[in-house]
């Protein structure tokens, strides 16, 4: 099967403040502008669009991470209304701040600092992670991507020495402003959260000397990979109906615990198959964390702040108007639900034309049941799964309608979803099929492959995204 050619858009952006490894604010504020279409922006300030600078990002399966190719220290860290779908996920620096909360009140929307040493996460050292990898061995590699290498490692126990656990070790490469700054991100997010369907970070590694600066996180090791990995044609391994919908309710309780349940919302802003992973028991836990924002202000109704995320799943308001909220999670979300259903991806340019965007081929089936096993993934029971099918598929509708006002909130998404799953599971004939699945050894480490490969961010450069970007075929809204 031949790999489409992405297709490129030119972006700008926004850089934002963030907190310093040392407790001190850098200022990574570049103000943004939009080349050729402000119209899509209108809504956004005056102040988001001075200052511009601009890249390039690929549009296409399989390229959803861009970043920019260079920094130097110590600068460190969907669908539209017109039918067309931006992504952009990188930021250049400048002297003020862009992303503010909106509404009655304004104020900025960062996170804190880095923890203290006092904090719950680990501090480890260099020499600690080099050991644990065996001196990052190509053996011990389970993913590449834009900002680094996963590696798997084993560390000991803080709480029995003679107790040993298996982690995943992300490494940020040498190369990568915003790396930098996602990996402090996912430092501030996890370290202050914790709920059984969020990866949990074991800590991290922050050393500088003659030799450079390294940054590295310690995760839990997800032994089963990513829904993503699972869900490719290419898999060996089909996940059962009843484990698509588990995943479901695990990952509607853990976006209803961020945007719900604490004293202050996460907006997780790259909901994706591929930010989901699956321990042993194929229990589902989101991960990356690195685009995460916080919530409005109290008394605000968004967040202001350019696009970010994935092409696919990003809310048409968000891209449109640059105003973020928590409905944006909730549209990808609806989207993720259809990926369940059908076994497909968002975008697939390897399909035919008519196919290659998931909303708009699955449109035409959703008035009639009977229809719509037709786009249920085929190598599921469609016939015996199809009523639980068809209510999730309404749920997903649910949250996928334009206005963002009407979408549900993951808590009442949580609460439907778990009905379809009592219902099936009160049903019964599932429990051979679960007890033989769950026993699955997965031969070789699986880890997600969210990550652009530095062969393919080669690609973009200064004159081909305007060659590429004449080829691209204009997404509809669903």
């Amino acid at each position: 099967m031949t790999t489409a050619s992405p297709k490129v858009f030119p972006f700008c952006l926004p850089s934002r403040a963030f907190i310093g490894l040392n407790g001190g604010i850098m200022c990574l504020a570049q103000e943004a502008r939009q080349v050729g279409k402000s119209s899509e922006l209108r809504h956004c300030s005056r102040s988001q669009l001075q200052g511009m600078k601009c890249f390039s990002f690929l549009h296409g399966e399989k390229r959803d991470e861009i970043r920019i190719p260079k920094w130097s220290w110590p600068a460190i860290s969907s669908f539209s209304s017109s039918g067309e779908t931006k992504r952009s996920d990188s930021d250049f620096t400048s002297r003020n701040t862009s992303e503010t909360s909106t509404g009655s009140s304004t104020g900025r929307a960062n996170f804190p600092m880095i923890p203290p040493r006092s904090s719950k996460l680990r501090e480890f050292t260099f020499s600690e992670l080099k050991s644990a990898t065996k001196n990052f061995s190509r053996d011990a590699l389970v993913g590449e991507g834009g900002f680094g290498c996963v590696y798997k490692g084993i560390i000991k126990s803080t709480e029995d020495s003679s107790k040993k656990l298996d982690v995943a070790v992300k490494q940020l490469g040498q190369r990568g402003f915003q790396g930098h700054k996602e990996w402090v991100t996912e430092v501030n997010v996890l370290g202050v959260v914790k709920h059984p369907n969020l990866v949990k970070l074991f800590g991290y590694c922050a050393d500088d000397d003659e030799r450079g600066i390294r940054r590295l996180l310690v995760y839990e090791y997800m032994q089963n990979g990513s829904v993503d990995d699972h869900l490719s044609p290419r898999s060996g391994i089909t996940i059962p109906w009843l484990i698509r919908l588990r995943i479901a309710g695990d990952t509607a309780r853990a976006l209803a615990y961020l945007h719900e349940e604490m004293d202050f919302q996460i907006i997780f802003r790259d909901f994706k198959s591929s930010n989901i992973l699956l321990d042993e028991q194929w229990n589902a836990k989101l991960s990356d964390f690195g685009l995460a924002r916080l919530g409005p202000a109290e008394g605000s109704t968004h967040v202001s702040t350019m696009p970010v995320g994935t092409i696919g799943y990003a809310s048409p308001e968000y891209i449109r108007t640059c105003r973020l909220t928590s409905k944006n999670d909730v549209w990808s979300y609806g989207v993720f639900l259809y990926e369940l259903i059908t076994g497909r991806r968002p975008l697939d340019y390897n399909r035919p034309k008519n196919e290659q965007n998931l909303l708009e081929w699955v449109r035409p089936y959703l008035s009639d049941p009977k229809k719509f096993q037709l786009v249920m993934d085929p190598r599921l029971e469609r016939k015996s799964i199809a009523k639980s099918a068809w209510k999730l598929a309404t749920i997903a509708n649910r949250c996928l309608v334009q206005n963002p006002k009407s979408r549900p909130m993951m808590s009442q998404v949580r609460v439907m979803v778990d009905k379809i799953v009592e219902a099936l599971e009160a049903a019964g004939g599932h429990e051979s099929q679960l007890r033989s699945f769950t026993t699955i050894k997965i031969s070789g480490d699986i880890e997600p492959k969210n990550k652009m490969r530095a062969a393919d961010r080669s690609k973009l450069g200064d004159i081909g995204w305007l060659r590429r970007l004449r080829t691209f075929n204009a997404i509809k809204t669903c």
